[in-house]
């Protein structure tokens, strides 16, 4: 499913009006009916009470045409007006105007105790305060009726995006309001699936309100939800070689989860066999958690971390290999950064670059452009930032813009971490991936879970899956694994182990439930 930007939905609206004669009364009506037909489906109607919170906007044209439906189906309906009624205009005062004709209680707020009343008397609150155009912070009535509705402990139905959230960035405008569920129009906007703008939208349905599919499928909206990916079937007759191998070069002194965790994740996730390469001082220790993974121990610096000196046997390792992990956990060290960026210059294999690898090459972009073969980067928000000069609060507020420019400009394929992470390929295109949501997204903001998935999307792609796919699949099990976690202890208190031990019940789920996964997202977005 297609996701659009702020600019790109208004494009849409505009082709709409210049190209197929659908004006915005039209797409106001759709999006009304659309919205009257998802609460009858999860709230009902029939002798309810709903309060219906307007702004001044079309947003609030939206919520005149709920009020309309709900009103011709039964329900008793309240209109609270945070605009007075001499300032709108177009097709939302038509809808005004028409709603005043009715029995419909419509009311200019003058003073917060009226929200208040009317709220209390309220089984359901519809949010029309503000679409997704809000590009300031939210100030006076705006700001307490948000307040109050969310204190309401009623239940709330947002039209297009949860008023509050911008809609490109997903960031809280000073305030926001808590939606249990959320109506958007024509397409997701951005806003709906980043956070925090998603956990304050609650369960997400995209209706397409009579725009043609050559609006909503078109080829130049770059960002998206990913469709699953079939896993190849696992042979019978085949042997570990036809899963494998892949080398993890990872580990220093004091680093020992990150090697355990890149390799082990990788047999976890359906790989047949993995190099693990590490200081030589390590592999006691690494070993002791299992014997599975194939120990190459490495020459190591005073400090504890791989020597330069390792580098002809890990380049040999690297040919015999499908795909190198490179980088987790390998520390700081002046002579072992220096190893990891004549490794990434001269591995003529795909490469996954995460951690201490992403610092290493941070100065050296040139060593990502120039490589002959797929190079996959796993930064967090802080080696962003190392790896693009910019701050994390400017990455922040433009995750989308960001990661799509530095994945094109180094012409990788890059997966920026966090709840619902990014991925991006080096021809621009986003995918949003949509697990981690049922307490994962909490819990997985853990030491270590990072490297659990470098060796699931390596996994992935020994599987038989090309590189986008392996990554785009990759990440959606690691999340699934981490909701798993969750789900079995809270998000307080998982650690990256669970993760990891969730690793094979996570593929299992995903191959046995791929079509339940495809028609709805992983519980995520629903298309009515």
């Amino acid at each position: 499913m297609k996701v659009v930007t702020v600019a790109e939905m208004r494009e849409m609206d505009r082709r709409a009006a210049s190209e197929f004669g659908i004006p915005v009364g039209i797409l106001m009506e759709n999006a009304g009916e659309a919205a009257y037909y998802v609460i009858s489906g999860e709230f009902g109607i029939k002798n309810k009470k709903f309060a219906v919170v307007c702004g001044g906007g079309n947003n609030g044209g939206d919520g005149f045409v709920v009020a309309r439906k709900l009103h011709s189906a039964g329900a008793g309906v309240t209109v609270l007006l945070l605009t007075p009624q001499d300032k709108y205009a177009g097709a939302a005062r038509q809808n005004l105007d028409i709603l005043n004709k009715l029995p419909v209680e419509v009311r200019e707020v003058r003073s917060p105790g009226e929200i208040k009343n009317v709220l209390a008397g309220a089984d359901v609150i519809i949010d029309a305060i503000f679409g997704t155009g809000l590009d300031r912070n939210i100030e006076g009535i705006y700001l307490e009726a948000i307040r109050q509705i969310n204190e309401s402990r009623k239940p709330v139905i947002a039209l297009d995006i949860a008023s509050g959230i911008h809609g490109d960035s997903g960031r809280e405008m000073g305030a926001s309001v808590k939606a249990d569920c959320t109506i958007t129009f024509g397409l997701p906007k951005t806003g709906n699936l980043l956070y925090p703008g998603y956990a304050r939208g609650g369960k997400l349905f995209v209706t397409h309100i009579s725009f043609p599919p050559s609006l909503y499928e078109n080829d130049d909206i770059k960002i998206e939800i990913p469709e699953p990916e079939l896993l190849p079937d696992r042979r019978p007759e085949a042997s570990k070689m036809d899963f494998g191998p892949v080398l993890v070069v990872a580990g220093a002194a004091n680093y020992f989860w990150a090697p355990h965790a890149s390799a082990y994740s990788c047999l976890k996730a359906g790989g047949g066999y993995v190099f693990l390469a590490c200081p030589k001082s390590l592999t006691a220790t690494v070993a002791k958690k299992g014997k599975e993974v194939v120990l190459q121990p490495q020459p190591e610096t005073a400090g504890g971390s791989i020597a330069l000196a390792a580098k002809p046997a890990l380049l040999e390792l690297a040919r015999r290999s499908r795909l190198v992990v490179l980088g987790p956990g390998m520390s700081l060290n002046e002579e072992t950064q220096q190893l990891v960026c004549e490794l990434t210059a001269e591995i003529d294999q795909p490469l996954l670059l995460d951690g201490d690898g992403i610092t290493a090459v941070a100065a050296h972009p040139e060593l990502i452009r120039q490589r002959r073969y797929p190079t996959i980067i796993t930064p967090h928000t802080g080696e962003m930032a190392r790896l693009t000069g910019l701050s994390r609060e400017d990455i922040e507020a433009r995750r989308i813009a960001v990661l799509q420019s530095a994945a094109v400009d180094l012409h990788a394929h890059i997966v920026l971490k966090g709840s619902h992470s990014l991925i991006a390929g080096p021809e621009g295109r986003i995918f949003i991936n949509t697990s981690g949501n049922t307490g994962g997204a909490a819990g997985m903001a853990t030491a270590g879970s990072g490297d659990v998935l470098n060796g699931t999307i390596a996994a992935m792609y020994c599987l038989g899956l090309g590189i986008e796919a392996a990554i785009r699949t990759g990440v959606f099990i690691h999340g699934l694994a981490g909701d798993m976690a969750a789900r079995k202890k809270g998000p307080d208190g998982m650690i990256a182990s669970d993760i990891l031990n969730n690793l094979p019940y996570a593929v299992r789920y995903y191959r046995e439930n791929l079509k339940q996964i495809a028609e709805n997202y992983y519980d995520t977005v629903y298309e009515v």
